[in-house]
């Protein structure tokens, strides 16, 4: 295909373009490394039929299946570099388990496992990857200087693809580089004979796809760096290969947990996409080398990946290292700040892997760190926004200005901006104790380590220095006393309290209640397990679990609360083993009172009637449909009827599934696929569902849905729970920098949630931050409180 022109249609509408005298794609093959291959590795390789260099800079090889799905996507690797005249540049792809002879050194290298049959190759101006997927629609994109596709292949030139690709056959046109835009007619099969811009062939060179190894002096280095392993994409093209005598400086070295030590290049190449640092891995052994260490390592290169939907970390395992000298200057780190990191997060591919696509690391933050992955990276006087945890972890940002919340946190309000600025922190310091850190808090000077991947959390920084913490004095919230006249409504997730806690447990949560929430006259407990906890033994009950709470709530200065709930079948509700968790109404009867109708039980649904003296519940406490699907291995909602001052009030106490077997916002598939949210908006269809029944019998019906949603109040889930506008989100109320009752992984969010019927037109709302900003937690979510005067609420 020419480099521009004007496009001619055949019949069917195949892609076409005015034949090139320049660049050209030579040969395809995707068969390396499949069963009965030779080679071990899928190529791609280019030819220059033109009399002058043809330069390569910003140019692209991309892969599209035969038959492209609605979910396919064009994979990427970019080149660099030139083809001199009648000479030929090969591209390394994706490798297999066999075949037994390397690639001569490739002149690019990708990952992208191509199809030995069927498939479109395109040589590309740019490295965005193409949209198109028909011929028609290729044709028509100026940006493909040629295309070459083979067996079925939808997306082709001229009459039909190129025949005659297989496990052992490659399609390659004549010497001549003869162009006539028909892949049919250009393309011939034949044995794979892939040639690099040197000339070489396999077994007349070095073999880059060997590792490098050449046979050399032993304190020599191989040939292949450590970019050449890192290439420009997440996957390392040498991925299950061996790599011989790779130099590098060691930066770090980890003795505890994934054992082993990092090596940095002091001498980068000009591409920014490529790391120049690699983890060495040494499995069992510790490592023996020291930081300064200038070393050669041998071993086989692998992609580890923390867990199923996360991105990998290319590693060399097995590793033979020699000590060349020590006490050598680190390579300089790379600073991260509000100006380096770039303000988009990750690149998407419908659904599935970015792994293949070429890196942009001035685009997107999660490339720029993927192109540090390894290396010696610094920050400086950092503000904490996750307190650290029991993990020895903490998480800063570098950009103090990015959606700041007013205790010093980072607000996570959409998901299309998950905050860049956060990385999360870790210590190579074993010896030392990790700082116990609040949100708010600096990390004050500077903070130095290799860039490191994990599933809990995505890149962090290894430090092998780390920052004196000041501390900010963040201090626990207390929210005031409700006035005479005002009902207070509180929920508080407990997090698996039981009978056999420590008194300490009790005690802590007993003064949230008593004290920073000020005692308010009912309040929605999540989480409270049976009297045994995660014992199995077909236990339901929670009267000492509750009895121990309540007297450690009386002796911290609260009233002498009652209680109701409605023990769950064994083991049916979700949460931990055995811990049958479910949500328990306490009640101050001295201000208000609840009323009683019996028959609720766990499998038995509770509804709403009209009598002569208003409306009310059939069963009260009772449970919103149990048995519906929609709470299958989860909690049920508990309804209550309770009187303040003569007035009637529906308190709905709620817990959602959890959020667990979501896609991680950092992990290689994008968007991330947030499966639980399906339940959790099933579950509230069936609250929104019960409240609009309530409403329907008394439109002035007050009523406060409250709970762990386990879900935004942007999400699909609160938009499901408000549906028809008979909730509103009281978190809404709250100005945006307020807006959140936990903090995972630096970004302050909301989980918890108090919803008001539109009746309910006088409160005052406030989320109490005791506990998730605090890295002494009595538990991981913070309370919230809503102060109703009824009397001054309309009826309508």
């Amino acid at each position: 295909m020419g480099a521009a022109g004007a496009f001619a249609f055949t019949a069917l509408p195949n892609a076409s373009a005015t034949p090139s005298a320049s660049a050209v794609i030579a040969e395809v093959y995707g068969g390396g490394g499949n069963s009965g291959a030779t080679l071990t590795r899928d190529f791609v390789e280019l030819g220059n039929a033109g009399s002058a260099a043809y330069d390569l800079s910003g140019y692209s090889v991309q892969y599209l299946p035969g038959t492209p799905s609605a979910g396919s996507a064009w994979q990427v690797t970019a080149l660099t570099g030139a083809i001199a005249p009648g000479a030929r540049y090969l591209v390394g792809e994706g490798t297999g388990s066999g075949g037994t002879t390397a690639l001569p050194t490739p002149d690019a290298t990708g990952s992208i496992a191509m199809s030995a049959t069927s498939g479109t190759i395109a040589l590309v101006s740019g490295t965005a990857a193409l949209t198109c997927k028909t011929a028609a629609d290729c044709a028509a994109d100026p940006n493909i200087v040629d295309l070459a596709g083979y067996g079925t292949a939808v997306v082709r030139e001229g009459s039909g693809p190129a025949a005659g690709a297989s496990n052992t056959a490659a399609v390659a046109r004549a010497d001549s580089l003869a162009d006539t835009d028909d892949n049919a007619a250009d393309f011939t099969s034949g044995s794979p004979t892939p040639v690099n811009s040197a000339g070489q062939t396999p077994g007349s060179g070095d073999g880059g796809g060997d590792g490098g190894g050449d046979g050399g002096s032993p304190t020599d280095p191989g040939t292949v760096r450590v970019h050449d392993i890192q290439g420009t994409t997440r996957l390392s093209p040498y991925a299950g290969q061996t790599v011989t005598r790779v130099p590098g400086i060691v930066t770090g070295v980890r003795v505890s947990g994934s054992l082993g030590y990092w090596i940095q290049d002091p001498t980068p190449d000009t591409d920014p996409r490529t790391s120049e640092a690699v983890f060495v891995y040494t499995g069992s052994a510790k490592p023996t080398v020291s930081v300064g260490d200038s070393v050669l390592v041998t071993g086989k290169v692998t992609e580890y990946y923390p867990s199923s939907t996360s991105q990998s970390n290319t590693e060399i395992g097995g590793p033979t290292t020699t000590v060349l000298s020590s006490g050598n200057a680190l390579p300089d780190a790379v600073a991260l700040n509000a100006t380096s990191v770039p303000d988009a997060y990750i690149p998407t591919a419908s659904g599935g892997s970015i792994e293949a696509l070429a890196l942009q690391p001035a685009v997107y933050a999660q490339d720029f760190y993927e192109s540090l992955e390894g290396m010696r990276v610094t920050f400086a006087d950092a503000r904490v926004v996750g307190a650290s945890d029991a993990y020895g972890e903490l998480w800063v940002t570098v950009k103090p200005k990015e959606n700041a919340t007013a205790r010093g946190g980072t607000l996570y309000s959409s998901y299309g901006q998950p905050n860049t600025g956060r990385i999360e922190v870790m210590s190579l310091d074993t010896a030392s104790t990790f700082p116990a850190a609040n949100v708010g808090d600096e990390l004050s000077g500077v903070t130095t380590g290799p860039l490191d991947y994990s599933t809990y959390g995505g890149y962090n920084v290894q430090a092998t220095q780390l920052g004196t913490l000041v501390d900010k004095g963040l201090k626990q919230e207390v929210t005031r006393r409700q006035k005479k006249d005002e009902l207070a409504v509180a929920t508080y997730n407990v997090e698996n309290l039981d009978a056999l806690d420590p008194q300490e447990k009790f005690d802590r949560l007993a003064e949230g209640v008593a004290v920073n929430l000020n005692s308010p006259d009912v309040v929605a407990l999540e989480e409270i397990q049976d009297d045994n906890g995660a014992t199995n033994d077909g236990t339901v009950t929670a009267e000492a679990t509750l009895k121990r709470f309540t007297d450690a709530v009386r002796a911290a200065g609260g009233p002498a609360y009652k209680w109701r709930y409605i023990s769950p079948t064994n083991n049916a509700d979700g949460g931990e083993p055995g811990g049958n968790i479910r949500q328990v109404f306490l009640f101050n009867p001295k201000r208000v009172s609840f009323t009683d109708r019996k028959g609720g039980d766990a499998t038995t649904a509770t509804s709403v009637v009209k009598t002569r003296k208003g409306v009310q519940l059939t069963y009260s406490p009772g449970r919103i449909d149990p048995t519906s699907e929609a709470w299958a291995n989860s909690r049920k909602p508990l309804v209550g009827e309770f009187t303040f001052q003569g007035e009637q009030v529906f308190v709905i106490a709620n817990h959602f599934v959890s959020k667990g077997g979501d896609q991680p916002i950092h992990g290689r598939y994008q968007p991330p696929a947030r499966s639980s949210e399906t339940q959790r908006a099933a579950q509230a269809t069936e609250v929104n569902t019960f409240v609009k029944s309530l409403l329907a019998a008394d439109r002035n019906a007050r009523a406060v849905v409250l709970g762990d949603l386990n879900d935004y109040e942007f999400s699909p889930t609160v938009t499901a729970l408000t549906a028809g506008k008979v909730l509103k989100p009281l978190i809404t109320t709250l100005p945006a920098a307020e807006r959140y009752t936990y903090v995972y992984d630096g970004n302050s969010q909301t989980l918890d949630h108090i919803l008001t019927s539109p009746a309910v037109t006088s409160f005052d709302y406030d989320v109490v931050h005791l506990n998730a900003e605090f890295a002494d937690q009595a538990s991981d979510h913070d309370p919230q409180i809503v102060r109703i005067d009824l009397s001054k609420c309309r009826r309508r």
